[in-house]
């Protein structure tokens, strides 16, 4: 695979689009687009000088998307008198090519600046899920924007949307959201790709807003494959083929099936590989009695003593729970060392000064 030494690192979208931003009326601001070059300018900074301070190890970025697949479903609400609406693969796919671009531009130039000379290339990335997975029975992850009780139900009748409460405004009101599945990430159509940028001493960016969900497809009895709108497909071999599903990927565990994946094919293939996932957030680490008055900062945690947490419920789903779960599960399949950190004490928490560290054992 190239260098021995593989660091995922795992943004959230708030690493390229700036969140919290109010005006002095204390109204949300939709942060523009020269607000997320920014932004993204602020978080490549960071990256560039962990780079440049582990020059022989290689890189993989991935990336949420919740901000940016927001607006690009707002957008396609406000244009329905004109315009068909977008499915939901197709929204994520066209935020893997913004935000792989902004991403990839703004820090290969300053690499350029630091005399590094690396690529780094953005791949559109599909993800599969289970057709059957219990997450499309019962959908929980809430996308797009609010609407009243009776807009969501309008919705749901017209266009077969499921919508439920999301929460109640400060005066009472009910807001409403739609609702899409959250399936587990079994596998990534495009590892080739990722191995072969790693084995060009490339910087991927993969896997963003955890990858394009897709489901495989099996053939009829005439060995025909049925996929989206009516396109098919047929041959006499026994093939994978793909349809994209209206689901949202986890970006932590789609960032943890990936490492894994490195470290299974690299053992296939009679090599070793030391990979570490890293997961970037707003807060300096995982804590205990969060936002409390005996609030504990945990510097250093077992896979024990992370899953032990986790099953007491120390650690919110809305934040911090689906961070532990995927770290549990890159370390359960392969990985010996994950870190939870700010982007800015990167190299004060792999010394353990900062941050969150988790190791198998």
């Amino acid at each position: 695979m190239g260098k021995n030494q593989v660091r995922i690192f795992a943004f959230g979208g708030n690493e390229v689009a700036p969140v919290g931003l109010v005006d002095k009326n204390g109204k949300a601001i939709i942060p523009d687009i020269a607000m997320q070059w920014k932004r993204t300018r602020e978080t490549c900074e960071h990256i560039a000088n962990i780079v440049s301070s582990f020059p022989e190890d290689s890189f993989i970025l991935t990336h949420g998307n919740g901000p940016q697949v927001g607006n690009v479903l707002l957008r396609s609400e406000y244009s329905r008198p004109i315009l068909p609406p977008l499915p939901l693969d197709v929204c994520g796919s066209d935020t893997q090519g913004s935000m792989g671009y902004m991403l990839a531009q703004i820090l290969e130039n300053r690499l350029k600046t630091k005399g590094i000379d690396k690529q780094v290339v953005g791949i559109v990335t599909q993800v599969v899920v289970g057709k059957d997975d219990p997450g499309f029975q019962n959908p929980t992850k809430f996308i797009g924007p609010p609407y009243t009780k009776e807009e969501a139900m309008d919705r749901a009748q017209k266009d077969g949307w499921i919508v439920k409460l999301y929460k109640k405004d400060e005066i009472g009101n009910e807001i409403w959201r739609k609702v899409v599945p959250s399936p587990v990430p079994l596998d990534i159509v495009e590892i080739d790709i990722v191995e072969a940028a790693l084995e060009r001493g490339m910087i991927p960016i993969t896997v963003g807003g955890g990858g394009i969900p897709v489901v495989e497809v099996k053939p009829d009895e005439n060995g025909v494959y049925h996929t989206n709108y009516g396109i098919t497909f047929k041959d006499g071999k026994d093939m994978k083929i793909y349809n994209g599903v209206e689901a949202v990927i986890d970006k932590d565990l789609a960032s943890a099936l990936l490492g894994t994946m490195l470290i299974k094919r690299a053992r296939e293939r009679g090599e070793e590989v030391d990979v570490t996932l890293t997961i970037f957030t707003g807060e300096d680490g995982a804590k205990l009695h969060y936002q409390k008055p005996d609030q504990i900062d945990l510097r250093h945690l077992t896979l024990e003593e992370a899953k032990k947490y986790y099953s007491e419920g120390h650690f919110p789903v809305g934040s911090m729970g689906p961070k532990i779960l995927a770290i549990t599960k890159f370390l359960e399949g392969g990985g010996k060392k994950a870190y939870i950190s700010l982007t800015s004490k990167y190299l004060e928490t792999i010394e353990g000064k900062a941050g969150t560290t988790i190791v198998r054992e």
